[in-house]
């Protein structure tokens, strides 16, 4: 959740002035087109530090026709100030008649919810400069609520996305309670309605479709969900389990069972997510390990500049304490305690030796003033089967200070006690396939400013070409929010100024 500015402006000056104390699938793919929501460049590692651990916590880790094949576009929006605690949202229209919706975007969950009406503790204005809607079953002629004595409610109730109490009876509705890290939660019931949804074909002919999705209605919201500087509608769950929109679909035939993304590393942010195959030279793949709640991926062993690190490589054994897990919604990169330090420490060994190497509140920094790709090494992670994913100094240090030609950078991996997690640090700039029909994930180094092609309806080998154009065949533009916090900017400038003026 995002901080208030001054706490923002606070944990800025912090940073600054640490450093400078301690100076020195074939078939019916859909698409998504993504803006980044939160840069890395300027952003204190703290910050991010304690947006991840909110989020680990509270996942157990540290109209229409018919649907038609074709790329399904959602129009992403979201904040790309690096000042502020940014998310990716997108519109969902659901009922009939149909309204629409802001929901955040969330792999690291299943269910797609919205807030509803009545609700307790729901926000009725957000400061993302967006309407907000509730979501009335009532008021919609297509829709239903689920029962407890509905096979999908007890399918959820296994996964703990339901809660049913013994003395209710068949009929009673199927509820949930989702509760965050932060002590934020929501609860509410399930419905069954109408989603609609443009489909744009291999000519970027536009059609409109509709399929029937079970989803969650909030009528109680507590903690940050309450507050109205990023408030949305609800949340969009991406997951694996039943009822996740992605499961749905493919249960319905609208959409296969893989899906893939390629986010852009730059300032600006955006990047794709496809539901469906992107199909690239180059991409390597590695199983994926069943019975996992998460993305889970069997890491082997870390290189830097081409040596192997020694590494202890039961430290990445899966289990419910341990593994590797692939998280694009977790910002920075956790690593096993075991393989922190070789690792950052081989780094370091390995800098051009004009980079002077400062250390903040406990984190490993460097000063420089050439460029980054000639002054840092390169890494490289190797998973079961052999795939290799390259690790550039972009992947692994974050920005934090520039005066003139002098850029301050700092690890941006994190010790973790048992868990790896890959976010967005490293999975940037790279295209991810999540193939769950084969079990299997791919990746490759890639341009996210660039269009992907995804595998046709026919199955055959045709492409449909995405991420160049909306559903309405003109650029898509964002207009991001405005700077609530320019004084924060400037203190960090003067700070950062001083750092590298001794």
């Amino acid at each position: 959740m995002r901080p208030p500015e001054a706490a923002l402006a606070a944990a800025l000056v912090a940073v600054a002035v640490a450093a400078l104390l301690g100076g020195a699938a074939a078939a019916f793919p859909a698409a998504l087109t993504l803006e980044r929501a939160l840069p890395h460049r300027g952003v204190p590692a703290e910050h991010l530090r304690e947006r991840d651990r909110a989020r680990h916590k509270g996942r157990g880790l540290l109209g229409g026709g018919p649907a038609v094949a074709g790329v399904v576009d959602f129009p992403v929006e979201g904040s790309a100030n690096p000042y502020m605690v940014g998310l990716y949202f997108t519109r969902v229209k659901l009922g009939n008649p149909a309204k629409e919706y802001f929901v955040q975007i969330d792999t690291g969950s299943d269910i797609l919810w919205v807030a509803c009406s009545p609700c307790t503790g729901c926000p009725t204005s957000s400061g993302l400069n967006i309407q907000l809607e509730f979501f009335n079953p009532d008021s919609s002629s297509t829709s239903s609520r689920i029962p407890c004595s509905d096979d999908r409610c007890t399918a959820a109730l296994q996964t703990g996305e339901a809660l049913c109490q013994p003395s209710d009876s068949p009929s009673s509705p199927c509820g949930y309670t989702f509760t965050y890290g932060d002590g934020s939660g929501t609860s509410g019931y399930y419905v069954s309605d109408t989603m609609y949804f443009d489909t744009v074909m291999g000519n970027e002919q536009t059609a409109n479709s509709s399929a029937s999705v079970v989803f969650g209605c909030s009528n109680s919201q507590s903690g940050d969900l309450m507050k109205t500087d990023r408030a949305v509608d609800g949340i969009f769950g991406f997951g694996q389990h039943e009822l996740s929109v992605i499961s749905q679909l493919y249960s319905l035939g609208v959409s296969p069972k893989t899906f893939s993304h390629c986010l852009k590393g730059s300032d600006n942010g955006g990047g794709i997510l496809v539901l469906g195959e992107i199909v690239e030279p180059g991409l390597v793949f590695t199983p994926l390990v069943p019975s996992q709640p998460h993305y889970n991926l069997i890491l082997e062993s870390i290189a830097v500049s081409g040596q192997k690190l020694p590494i202890d490589t039961s430290l990445f054994a899966t289990s419910n304490t341990q593994g590797t897990i692939v998280d694009s919604g977790t910002t920075l990169v956790y690593l096993v305690d075991g393989a922190y330090d070789p690792f950052i420490s081989a780094i370091a060994a390995a800098v051009s030796p004009s980079v002077r190497s400062v250390v903040s509140k406990g984190t490993q920094c460097f000063i420089t003033s050439g460029s980054v790709d000639s002054s840092f090494p390169t890494a490289t992670l190797y998973f079961k089967g052999g795939a290799a994913m390259t690790v550039k100094p972009e992947n692994y240090l974050l920005q934090q200070g520039t005066s003139d030609n002098t850029v301050l950078w700092c690890i941006g991996w994190q010790r973790s006690q048992g868990i790896t997690i890959l976010g967005d640090l490293v999975l940037k700039d790279k295209i991810f396939v999540y193939d769950l029909g084969n079990m299997r994930m791919g990746w490759a180094d890639y341009d996210c400013s660039l269009s992907v092609n995804v595998t046709s309806s026919s199955g055959k080998n045709q492409y449909v070409n995405t991420g160049q154009f909306d559903v309405n065949g003109s650029p898509r533009h964002y207009s991001g929010l405005v700077p609530t916090g320019v004084a924060v900017a400037l203190v960090h400038m003067l700070i950062f100024g001083s750092l590298f003026s001794r």
